[in-house]
């Protein structure tokens, strides 16, 4: 009898340990759109340890994995944890993910009813099993798009590029982008484009795309390609070359993974909006692939759980490169996050200190539906920077961030309205290759 009684018992510890295991597992994705889409205000992000081992990396890889998929989900641990913690703070799961980087499973819970979020905030941060809990909060895109329209017409363009609307590029142009293409067009790196969705079936994007993700998942259908911030930015990244269309990339050789971690409003007026939920989502995704380059042309209020993740995408020796705010001050997600490359809009103020500056205003660039327009702000900005590091890392794909910004600081002259120059940073680059070389054959 005893035994029968044991193993009931354990019949339904099993089960029990099982429909956790299944619960939090299930939650692995957005659950619902409101994850991502509803009012921030009444949601937490509240993490646990994930103590589960990892599939072993490659060996000497410090890159994860090279894209290759981890055996990484919700432990018993956590789902126990996190069950707990729901029943006694009366708590609602909407959606929760795995950040296997940073060894937590990670929880969006709606506000209980007629309870301020705050006050839930400071009595969650006692519980010594919390990790990390923190408000959901918003993030937008740091740039405009609008004014004057360009057609499908064109007049001639100077020489290498058949392009007909490359004598249009201002920043282009004041980069010295063209002369760098004579020593790098970026070829074998990819940047992670952390944005909106962008419109993969332009001319000028065409092939480009690697990867394109939609951590959103708002069932919006086509929105992935509808949406304009993203379609600029990864078009002055690396627009192809030479198709007879439209403009030239940066750095036309490499390649793009777009994260659509940020959307537009129904109306589509104003920035895109993003939130802590899908930009670490995004963040997580990136530190999985290969990309070596992160662009967020984006910014918001300091977040514990980004900044935790751009950190490790730091100590990952990816070089990430942000917008400066509309402060003109380095603070915030992610410009103050040390180690990240900040950009400013040469066109407004000189680089604040430790800052780059490169043009972000009236920027001709790829629009959805294979429209061009001219793009502003610290967004585009960005999006000219990390175009010139993919064609440094093509050089040398050793450098780390310091390293980068060092090139690319010593790359802008001084004095208002002053940009990185790709000629200059390519060039000082090969010379200090050439130095290194000639050293050790001595």
């Amino acid at each position: 009898m005893k035994s029968w009684r044991f193993i009931a018992f354990a019949l339904a510890l099993a089960f029990a340990l099982a429909v956790a295991l299944s619960r939090a597992a299930g939650a692995a994705e957005p659950q619902a759109p409101s994850a991502a889409v509803a009012d921030s205000r009444d949601y937490i992000v509240l993490a646990v340890d994930n103590p589960l081992r990892r599939m072993p990396l490659r060996a000497g890889s410090s890159l994860p994995s090279y894209g290759v998929s981890q055996s990484y989900v919700v432990s018993s641990e956590a789902a126990t944890m996190l069950a707990a913690l729901e029943h006694e703070h009366h708590l609602h799961a909407v959606a929760a993910w795995p950040i296997a980087a940073l060894g937590w499973q990670c929880v969006v819970y709606g506000v209980p009813p007629g309870t301020e979020r705050q006050a839930v905030i400071d009595e969650l941060s006692r519980d010594r099993r919390v990790r990390l809990v923190q408000p959901l909060q918003d993030f937008s895109t740091l740039g405009s798009e609008g004014g004057s329209k360009a057609s499908d017409g064109g007049t001639g363009a100077p020489v290498p590029y058949d392009d007909p609307y490359v004598d249009l590029q201002r920043g282009f142009v004041l980069t010295s982008a063209a002369r760098a293409h004579r020593l790098s067009t970026g070829h074998n790196v990819t940047v992670a484009v952390v944005d909106t969705g962008a419109d993969l079936h332009h001319p000028d994007l065409r092939g480009q795309v690697a990867v394109h993700q939609d951590v959103v998942g708002a069932g919006e259908g086509s929105a992935f390609e509808q949406d304009a911030h993203g379609t600029a930015v990864a078009g002055i990244i690396a627009a192809v070359p030479n198709n007879r269309q439209g403009i030239v990339g940066i750095a036309p050789d490499a390649r793009l993974n777009i994260y659509r971690a940020c959307w537009y409003a129904q109306a589509k007026a104003g920035p895109a909006r993003c939130n802590s939920f899908t930009l670490a989502k995004a963040l997580a995704l990136v530190m999985e692939s290969d990309a070596r380059i992160v662009n967020l042309s984006l910014g918001g209020p300091s977040d514990p759980l980004l900044d935790a993740l751009l950190r490790k995408l730091l100590e990952q020796q990816r070089i990430v490169i942000g917008a400066l705010p509309t402060s003109g001050r380095r603070e915030g997600f992610p410009a103050g996050v040390p180690g990240v490359i900040v950009v400013g809009n040469a066109d407004l103020q000189s680089a604040a200190a430790g800052t780059l500056s490169a043009p972000g205003r009236d920027v001709l660039t790829p629009m959805p539906g294979g429209r061009y327009e001219f793009s502003n702000g610290s967004s585009i900005a960005t999006a000219h920077v990390s175009g010139i590091a993919a064609l440094l890392l093509a050089l040398d794909p050793h450098l780390d961030a310091a390293s980068m910004l060092e090139l690319l600081s010593n790359a802008m002259p001084a004095g208002p309205g002053a940009s990185v120059n790709a000629e200059a940073a390519v060039t000082a680059l090969l010379q200090r290759v050439r130095m290194a070389t000639n050293a050790l054959s001595r």
